[in-house]
């Protein structure tokens, strides 16, 4: 079997600047730690850190007052922080720094009177966080099919768009051609949306994955950057697996000739991807 490591992979700056945190707290504060959606996109991290006393929630109705809670990786929501600081939390904000520069853009374009419509998938941790910022200029697109039954702004209202972070590139630059039809006064924004990591670990897929059989991602299913790795490399007419860990390795796509392509998505640490080669390696 012929085995190709992706180079980059796994953990980019934001998710390793979340963990370090949280490392941290748990290292340093004598209190339980409660952490608001999970730290980072992937199963064994937030596994690890359960097994250590971490409290991982949803909803700051599981916080105690007065506790200790990160804001993850993703974000949140300038509600959820105002919440929080009323009733005394003692907030931790691990948000990734170009998530806060999303943010920071949402409120800057709001406050120039824009229509910002954000790209991104609905539900995202992400996309929530960055929705509440200014949620009465936002519009959620989350693929081309939506477009057509967006408002009528009219040719006067003047809007940008921005893109959640861990976003396939190429399904991006669909929608927004595909927005710019639809609005010609559409303008570009002033920062660029989708993480450099992420667009790095696709580029790098996008160029090997022809060369070989099948890839194999391994990322939790709840990862986004790492679900578009798999995209991409389906795009260039490649099979793609996302796999936890080794339980997950596709034994039966398979065989002793083949050619594999493995990487890891930004929340995937290299330890768990070092296991699946090593098991793949003694086949």
């Amino acid at each position: 079997m012929k085995l190709t490591l992706a180079e980059p992979r796994g953990f980019c700056s934001g998710v390793n600047r979340a963990i370090n945190i949280l490392e941290d707290v748990v290292r340093n504060e004598k209190e339980r730690a409660y952490v608001y959606h999970e730290i980072v996109h992937n199963a064994w991290v937030v596994r690890d850190f359960q097994r250590r006393g971490v409290v991982f929630v949803e909803s700051l109705d599981d916080v105690p007052d007065g506790a200790l809670l990160l804001f993850s990786a993703h974000g949140v929501s300038p509600q959820i922080r105002a919440e929080a600081a009323a009733r005394k939390i003692r907030a931790i904000d691990a948000t990734c720094p170009l998530v806060h520069r999303i943010h920071q853009q949402v409120r800057d374009y709001a406050d120039a009177g824009y229509r910002v419509i954000f790209i991104g998938k609905r539900g995202h941790d992400e996309v929530v966080g960055t929705l509440g910022e200014a949620p009465d200029a936002t519009t959620l697109v989350s693929s081309l099919d939506e477009i057509a039954s967006l408002p009528d702004f009219p040719p006067t209202q003047r809007m940008t768009y921005l893109t959640q972070t861990t976003l396939s590139v190429s399904q991006a630059a669909k929608i927004v051609d595909a927005l710019r039809e639809r609005y010609p006064q559409l303008e570009d924004p002033n920062v660029e949306g989708i993480c450099y990591a992420t667009q790095q670990r696709q580029d790098v897929v996008r160029r090997l994955a022809p060369q070989h059989d099948l890839t194999i991602v391994v990322g939790s299913v709840n990862s986004s950057n790492s679900k578009r790795l798999a995209d991409v490399s389906r795009e260039v007419g490649v099979p793609a697996y996302l796999v936890d860990g080794v339980e997950d390795l596709p034994w039966e796509a398979l065989k002793p000739d083949s050619a594999v392509l493995i990487t890891a998505g930004a929340s995937a640490p290299e330890s768990v991807f070092q296991t699946c080669v090593q098991f793949l390696r003694d086949v």
